[in-house]
């Protein structure tokens, strides 16, 4: 035994443990699964957004070779309850039942009007056509504002209503009161487009029933397993300890497989009634209309501020598209955003107020970021439009708002208590890398040539609430369930170690990571951690992946459980080395009797001797395993600053990214190739909104943008190369100090964009492009401007 210090694992740039399996095809996507007897779903869409259906006539189907049966919503209805709305906001939120097969009304385009089981998927999918089905078309209802006028037409007649609720939250002194005594008050609108999300693997179900004990185990690319076991019991009235839901290899989600969709309620429904195994898996364009949508909202931002570019206040007005049906959790979307407009800005007065709004269009729910993104960009935007007004550098009325590090924990007016953050220094890291200054002078000489090519300067300052908890908070927000999360860790005779963990990873990196926080922890290598996951037999307990929960939460109580497994051996340790408890030290998963080097124990020995149990301490159970349930008491709270530089060609519109500095905060790093990774990811998600991406409709609710040749996914070409980097503000509220980041890029890159391309067009006389900042639209903001001068005159800056 050596007495050479192990080198640590936390914050170590691991090589990923999942990645030689999934990167050579060893993975078990769900749509690899096969069974014995496997049946094949295939699923009639609706083709118009809104229609009554007058006939449907499945018969001519089952005359199909290979089809083994075909049902409608009416043949399915007993088996098949509403699909679950988890976040009621209000209590008289409007909540409309959710057949996962239309009954009578389908109201949105790709509503499943009838689904056919057949023995393989070709011939499933060719038997659609052969469904008869007579539709009673009914308006569309697609304008938000036109939406809630008193003739429009209902998406749900019955509920006499398109307005799902109205939420609102007013802290401070009365935002009026705080106008009228301001120097400036500007009023911008924003547009948030509905986002389609397109993860690398669609979505996809197997179900296969055991017939003799009635169970049923249902593998789902999901994010959420032990979410959905729940949910499919109370839609289906399968008993809960009858299911068993695994979410094997999952290929990336973004939010969109945090839900709980009708094809697996529909699958398990088909495979109890057949008493045979069943798989669905989606088309990449049926995904685009059956998948939920992320964003789309307008958001009436007004600011009150002094002359020197103090802000005072802060209104908001958002009108949030909910689409067809509230899902999983889609009326809380936007109010996870309405305590984060604020930022990281001090102010006297705050107002919030969202009416969510019923549409004939895909429903929306978690996208990456999930209201948080959306907040940032209005409130980041509308900085760089009062730092105009005043006349004053985009940095430095962030400067005089933002709240200083010495000052935390600090607050926030919306209620929230940020424990950490270093806003002055993350800022600073970011001008010096991106050279700032030189950027602003090159800028200023452009400018003065009147170059057709304009360079832009973006800048993105941001914090956010993740690591969705504490559970008594989520309460408060009527939200229906818990922010917990759960983690076992077992030791094994041999000495080698498993991580059972409730989170279920889908790219993010969690085997890798959990197993670096175990050995650390427990002193042992990291190749003898395992970490199991994904699977509600073998991991009974947890509450899954997303918000950027995962570490904050799920990571920590690995840490928690892992102490627990220290501490249970140091008692074993001490028995067998006869020395006190208090008189051990543990060192790189070494026991040692302080004074006596000499007499130590490993805990990997200690694990075979426990196993024995030949010599124990009386009355303690032979097993080192420990479990671990934590309830964090406050959200994390990452930050930084991200700066972007656009070239915007007057005369095409185009648009190049020509750098790209970012400096986030995300507490103590437990693997940095990780966290770059996850950066890199959330930029690219965050610049497709600024620039490629959006769902389309025409004016009979058709999805225009249905596919990858319609709906611009910007590829690695597209994309600039990114400068990061890290401060270090470990967070209070968890025992490793972690903050989330598998959303920050997101969060902060869409306004970084966007404001670097209005402030190259701002002399012009623009002050706003509606997303995406298409050559197009950034085209039409020029020529708009140019026609709103009167000739001869010159130009100055658009007034607020």
């Amino acid at each position: 035994m050596t007495d050479q210090a192990v080198e640590r694992e936390v914050g170590r740039a691991r090589l990923r443990k999942e990645d030689a399996r999934l990167i050579t095809g060893q993975t078990n996507w769900t749509d690899n699964i096969s069974v014995t007897g496997l049946l094949h779903l295939a699923i009639l869409r609706s083709p118009m957004a809104h229609a009554r259906i007058e006939r449907i006539d499945v018969s001519p189907a089952l005359q199909r070779p290979g089809v083994v049966a075909v049902f409608s919503g009416r043949d399915l209805a007993d088996g098949l309850g509403s699909l679950p709305c988890a976040w009621p906001v209000t209590e008289d939120m409007v909540l409309p039942d959710h057949p996962p097969l239309a009954l009578d009304e389908v109201r949105h385009a790709g509503d499943p009007v009838a689904v056919v089981v057949a023995r393989d998927r070709y011939a499933a999918a060719d038997a659609l056509e052969a469904i008869e089905v007579d539709y009673e078309p009914l308006p569309p209802v697609l304008d938000l504002e036109e939406a809630l006028a008193e003739q429009a037409p209902l998406v749900h007649a019955d509920k006499g209503t398109n307005r799902a609720y109205v939420w609102p939250l007013r802290t401070g002194e009365d935002f009026e009161a705080v106008k009228q005594g301001a120097d400036v008050v500007l009023k911008r609108r924003y547009e948030q487009q509905r986002l389609i999300p397109n993860a690398m693997e669609p979505r996809a179900v197997v179900v296969t029933p055991l017939a003799a004990s009635g169970e049923y185990t249902v593998y789902s690319a999901t994010q959420i397993p032990h979410i959905l076991r729940i949910m499919l019991s109370t839609v289906t009235g399968v008993p809960e300890h009858k299911l068993r839901v695994i979410a094997p290899d999952v290929g990336g989600g973004f939010g969109s497989k945090l839900q709980v969709y009708g094809e697996e309620a529909i699958a398990l429904a088909i495979a109890r009634k057949l008493g045979r195994p069943v798989k669905w898996t989606e088309s990449r364009s049926e995904g685009y209309l059956a998948t939920h949508h992320g964003r789309g909202m307008i958001q009436d931002v007004e600011i009150a501020a002094t002359r020197e570019g103090k802000l005072l206040g802060l209104k908001v007005d958002l009108l949030a598209d909910m689409g067809a049906y509230l899902m999983l959790v889609t009326p809380g979307i936007p109010i996870l955003g309405a305590f984060m407009y604020p930022a990281i800005y001090k102010m006297d007065s705050y107002e919030f107020t969202c009416t969510g709004v019923f549409t004939t269009k895909t429903p929306t729910d978690a996208y990456r970021g999930a209201g948080r993104p959306e907040a940032t960009y209005a409130i980041e935007r509308a900085m760089d439009e009062l730092a105009a007004e005043v006349g004053l550098d985009p940095v430095e009325v962030r400067r005089r708002n933002w709240i200083r590090h010495e000052e935390f924990p600090y607050t926030s007016i919306a209620g929230l208590t940020y424990d950490s953050g270093n806003y002055e220094a993350a800022t600073e890291k970011a001008l010096a890398l991106f050279g700032y200054d030189e950027l602003r002078a090159e800028q200023h000489k452009r400018n003065e040539r009147g170059d057709t090519v304009r360079l832009g300067i973006g800048v993105s300052t941001y914090t956010e609430m993740c690591g969705l908890a504490p559970s008594r908070v989520l309460r408060d927000l009527r939200y229906g369930a818990g922010g917990w999360e759960a983690a076992s860790i077992r030791m094994l005779p041999t000495g080698k170690v498993e991580v059972v963990t409730g989170t279920s990873p889908h790219g993010q990196g969690h085997v890798t990571c959990w197993s670096q926080i175990a050995a650390d922890v427990l002193g042992v290598p990291f190749e003898d951690v395992e970490v199991v996951h994904g699977d509600t037999k073998v991991a009974p307990q947890g509450m899954d992946t997303y918000g950027s929960r995962s570490l904050v939460v799920g990571g920590s109580a690995v840490h928690r459980a892992a102490e627990k497994v220290v501490e249970k051996a140091r008692k074993v340790a001490a028995h067998l080395l006869e020395a006190s408890e208090q008189d051990l030290e543990f060192r790189d998963g070494v026991f040692s009797v302080k004074g006596s080097p000499e007499a130590r124990k490993s805990i990997q020995e200690i694990a075979f001797e426990t196993f024995t149990s030949h010599d124990v301490p009386d009355g303690m159970e032979p097993t080192l395993n420990s479990d671990h349930v934590l309830d964090p008491e406050n959200f994390s709270y990452p930050h930084g600053t991200h700066l972007c530089a656009v070239e915007v060609d007057t005369e095409t519109g185009q648009t190049r990214i020509r750098s790209y500095v970012c400096v986030d905060d995300v507490g103590r790093v437990i693997n940095p190739m990780i966290v770059e990774g996850q950066v890199h990811g959330g930029l690219a998600q965050g610049i497709a909104q600024a620039l490629y991406e959006e769902a389309v409709y025409d004016d009979e609710g058709n999805l225009v943008s249905g596919t990858m040749a319609d709906y611009l996914v910007p590829s690695a070409a597209d994309l600039p190369d990114f400068v990061t980097d890290r401060t270090e503000t470990p967070a209070a509220s968890n025992p490793l100090g972690v903050k989330g980041v598998g959303e920050a890029g997101t969060i902060a890159s869409t306004p970084a964009v966007v404001n670097a391309v209005v402030d190259a067009l701002r002399p012009l006389g623009v002050h706003d492009v509606r997303m995406p900042c298409t050559p197009e639209r950034v085209w039409e903001a020029v020529r708009s401007a140019q026609s709103e001068q009167p000739s001869g005159s010159p130009r100055k800056e658009a007034s607020a």
